[in-house]
Parts: structure tokens; C-alpha cells; sequence
């Protein structure tokens, strides 16, 4: 059976008369659901960080230390297995007993499914039809008809946490969980999580403004993580240099993305802490695109509950220098 994000109704069944007598103990995998965890519990509590900065969620082997965080927590929150493949293994066998939230399993989460190929198809802004096409498409991510519809049966893209209106979504369901086994302060983490969504929202404007300017620009990713920012802000870019983080590119790949680069003109590649310098040095040879740094974990900022907002406006900010 999945041990994944139950329905309040039946946390409230199981939980019945079982509220934690202190704050819940609380483990999280990766910094940006750290942030929003420690957003929603505030000053009460602060939450347990297992997958460290500035490494792979895709390749994370514990440390002791992380495996303790694990074990003695009574809530877990994570993105899921398809971000962190060998984690759910590790949570059954060493937290048996605890209740784990799998934030892409929510049915409120927006899910967009994983592109194929290093190409993608930049929208137009100058043209009205698809402009048109493009906000009707960004309305039924924000009702979120049409992407959280059947989250099983189709490869799914598990970087959410880059969209600000999922991390406004689970600010919800974190104030929800919490609220389930410590009902004591559920007006807190309800209060926390409302005054964490309006940060959101200006953060969205914030963001929407920076970028306005550089619209009209085209960038290349090092790899394919970005698009739930992109649809956000609806600034697509063109193509990606590797499909994944846990995987180098093929040289037929990086022949494309040059091919992209020469044809269309790209003004900017913009590549990871940890990633290959020389792999964007054979996608730039020849050209004169300028390069900058993208950093979808913020594993260059102080973990807690700055560092959400702060990631989202670092990845704006990165993009507007390069462009």
C-alpha cells in the first residue's frame, strides 16, 4: 500500500484523540519544502531538512544524521519518488509509523507532464492568437482543471516545487496536516499558510514585473526543470541541454541545441552550480550568447522560511542579467 498523502477525513479517523501532546516532529526532503513547511509551522517548531544543499535529490545518499531526522518524525513531507527515487524505500523501512505527505499525489497539485526532446516551442508574445490560446491554457492552471485531472497513468515532470501557485497550494496542505495531529494550534498554522499565499502573490507580481522587460529574449536551460516556472510567468524557454540532472547529454543533443542557438539567435544559456562547465562551453562554442547561473534548489541560501521566495526571485533575477 502507498504511504503517501491520506484525505483529511481519514487522518482525522486515525488520528482521533491522538493529538501529539508537543509539536509534531517534522522531516522534509528538499530546502524549498523545508521553506514552506517552516513558513506554515512558524515560531512553534521548525522542521528537519534530509537531503542537504547543493546535492542531487536525484542520487542523495543519507547521512546518519539524515536518517535520525527521518526516523524520529512524526510527519514527513516530500516530493515524491520521482524526484527522489531511492527515499520512499528508506521511509518505510526506517519510519514505519510516521504519516507521509507526498506533495505530487495532492489532487490540488498542478502536474505537467515531461518533455521530450532539447527543443521547445517559445510562444510568440507578439502574436494576439496565441496570446489568447496561452492565457486560456494559463486559466486552467490556475483552476487547475486540466492538469490535475488522473495524476497516475502519465510521466510527470516532478520539479512542481518551481511553481508559485503549487507552493501556495501546499502551504494549504501543510497547515492541513499539521492541523490534523496537533489541532491545538491549528489556528496558527491556518494563519501562517494565509499570510505565506499574499507573500506568494506579491511574489508573483515581483517576478512578473522583473521579466517583463526581457520577454522578447531566448535562453536555454542546462536541463529540463524549469517549465513549471516558465508556465508560471509564461516564458518558455527554448530548448535544454540535458533531460535530466542525473544524466549527461548526448552528442547528438548538443548538436541540436547549437543548431537552436546559430538559427534562432539565443541570447543567453543558463546553466547549475553542479553541473559540467564544459558541456556549456561545447553548446557556446561559436557563438555569442552570454551564460548565467540557475539555481532550482537554492543551496546558495540559508534554509528556512526566506528561502522559497528569495529561490523564485534569484531565478528571475539570473534570467534578466543573462538576457
Amino acid at each position: 500500500m502507498s504511504r503517501t498523502l491520506l484525505p483529511i477525513s481519514l487522518v482525522t479517523a486515525l488520528t482521533a484523540g491522538v493529538a501529539f501532546a508537543d509539536v509534531p516532529r517534522v522531516a522534509t526532503d528538499i530546502a524549498p519544502v523545508h521553506s514552506l513547511v517552516a513558513r506554515v509551522m512558524g515560531d512553534l517548531g521548525t522542521p528537519g531538512l534530509v537531503i542537504q544543499s547543493g546535492a542531487s535529490p536525484h542520487e542523495y545518499a543519507l547521512r546518519p544524521s539524515d536518517a535520525n531526522t527521518l526516523q524520529t518524525a512524526d510527519l514527513i513531507f516530500w516530493i515524491g519518488s520521482d524526484l527522489t527515487p531511492t527515499l520512499g524505500d528508506t521511509i518505510t523501512t526506517i519510519a514505519p509509523d510516521a504519516l507521509v505527505i507526498e506533495l505530487l499525489e495532492d489532487e490540488r497539485t498542478v502536474m505537467l507532464e515531461t518533455r521530450e526532446g532539447a527543443l521547445f516551442e517559445k510562444h510568440d508574445h507578439s502574436d494576439e492568437e496565441h496570446e489568447g490560446e496561452d492565457h486560456e491554457t494559463h486559466e486552467e492552471h490556475e483552476d487547475g482543471h486540466e492538469d490535475h485531472a488522473d495524476h497516475e497513468g502519465h510521466d510527470h515532470d516532478p520539479h512542481a516545487w518551481l511553481s508559485v501557485q503549487n507552493a501556495a497550494t501546499w502551504l494549504n496542505v501543510i497547515a492541513g496536516q499539521l492541523s490534523e495531529v496537533d489541532p491545538e494550534h491549528a489556528g496558527t498554522y491556518f494563519a501562517n499558510a494565509a499570510a505565506g499565499r499574499a507573500e506568494l502573490a506579491v511574489l508573483s507580481d515581483e517576478v512578473n514585473e522583473m521579466l517583463e522587460p526581457v520577454r522578447t529574449g531566448r535562453f536555454i536551460v542546462f536541463h529540463d526543470a524549469y517549465q513549471y516556472f516558465e508556465t508560471d510567468f509564461d516564458f518558455t524557454a527554448s530548448g535544454a541541454i540535458s533531460i535530466g540532472d542525473a544524466s549527461d547529454p548526448s552528442p547528438a543533443r548538443i548538436g541540436e541545441i547549437r543548431d537552436r542557438i546559430a538559427a534562432q539567435g539565443i541570447d543567453c544559456v543558463l546553466t547549475e552550480p553542479q553541473f559540467n562547465a564544459g558541456l556549456v562551453a561545447a553548446v557556446l562554442d561559436g557563438s555569442e550568447a552570454k551564460t548565467s547561473v540557475l539555481d532550482p534548489m537554492g543551496s546558495d541560501l540559508k534554509s528556512g522560511p526566506k528561502l522559497y521566495p528569495q529561490m523564485i526571485r534569484n531565478l528571475a533575477a539570473a534570467l534578466v542579467e543573462c538576457l
